[in-house]
C-alpha cells in the first residue's frame, strides 16, 4: 500500500470567489496536470477524473484512459480554486466487498494521519428553480448549480487502514484522539464546523501540529 507519509502536501487554499468554468463541476472539464503510472512513468497533457468509475483521462494527441488500477496518482492544476490537487489509488472496499484500487484526494496530511476525500455530484432539491448557477468554493462550502451541488465523502488514513469518516462530531474525536479539548478550543476560536471540507482540513492540520509535540 501506497504510503502516506511520505507525501507532502501542504495546505493549499488560495483564489477564492470563482465560478465554474462553463457551468460545469470540477469533474466535468479539463486540467492542465500530470498522470504518474505504476511503473513511475508520467504523463502530462490535460487531465479528466471520473471517481465514480475510478477513472482518469489523458488528453494530448490523442484521449487515453486510466483506471486505478495502472495509475498511482494524478494531480490536477485547477484553475477556479488556484491550486494543485493530488488524487492517489489505494486499496479500499467501497461496497463492503473486496478491497480494490480507488482514488482518494488528499486533503492534508502528517505523520500518523491524513484526511482524504472523495467528490460527487448529488441532487439538491433545494436549489431547484435557483436563478441559474451559483458557485461557492468547494474548500468551504458545498457548490451549488440548477439542481445539483457537489458534496463529499471523507475518509482518514490511520492506523495504516482508511477509515470512513461519519460526520459527526462525537466521531470526529474518536478519529482525532488525545486532543479534544485543544480542538474543541481551536474549533471555537476560529468557528470550525465538524463536517466543512475546509474546516475539517484545517482541523486535521491543526491535530497533526498538535501530534508532532
Amino acid at each position: 500500500m501506497i504510503k502516506l507519509t511520505i507525501l507532502t502536501i501542504g495546505i493549499w487554499m488560495v483564489g477564492f470567489g470563482y465560478t465554474f468554468a462553463q457551468d460545469k463541476f470540477p469533474s466535468q472539464i479539463w486540467h492542465k496536470g500530470n498522470i504518474y503510472d505504476a511503473e513511475g512513468q508520467a504523463f502530462s497533457g490535460l487531465v479528466k477524473y471520473d471517481l465514480d468509475n475510478n477513472l482518469v483521462q489523458l488528453q494530448n494527441e490523442t484521449i487515453i484512459t486510466f483506471t486505478a488500477s495502472n495509475v498511482s496518482y494524478f494531480e490536477i492544476f485547477d484553475e477556479m480554486y488556484g491550486g494543485i490537487r493530488k488524487f492517489y489509488s489505494l486499496p479500499y472496499s467501497l461496497n463492503g466487498d473486496y478491497e480494490t484500487p480507488v482514488f482518494f484526494e488528499v486533503l492534508t496530511e502528517g505523520t500518523d494521519i491524513a484526511l482524504l476525500c472523495r467528490e460527487y455530484i448529488a441532487t439538491d432539491s433545494r436549489n431547484m428553480g435557483a436563478w441559474g448557477p451559483v458557485g461557492m468554493n468547494p474548500f468551504w462550502g458545498p457548490q451549488t448549480m440548477m439542481g445539483y451541488r457537489l458534496a463529499f465523502n471523507y475518509y482518514f488514513f490511520k492506523d495504516n487502514q482508511i477509515q470512513r469518516y461519519s460526520l459527526k462530531k462525537k466521531d470526529l474525536f474518536d478519529m482525532l484522539p488525545g486532543y479534544e479539548d485543544e480542538i474543541s478550543l481551536f474549533m471555537r476560536k476560529n468557528r470550525l464546523e465538524h463536517d466543512k471540507r475546509g474546516d475539517l482540513l484545517r482541523i486535521t492540520a491543526y491535530y497533526n501540529e498538535l501530534s508532532k509535540n
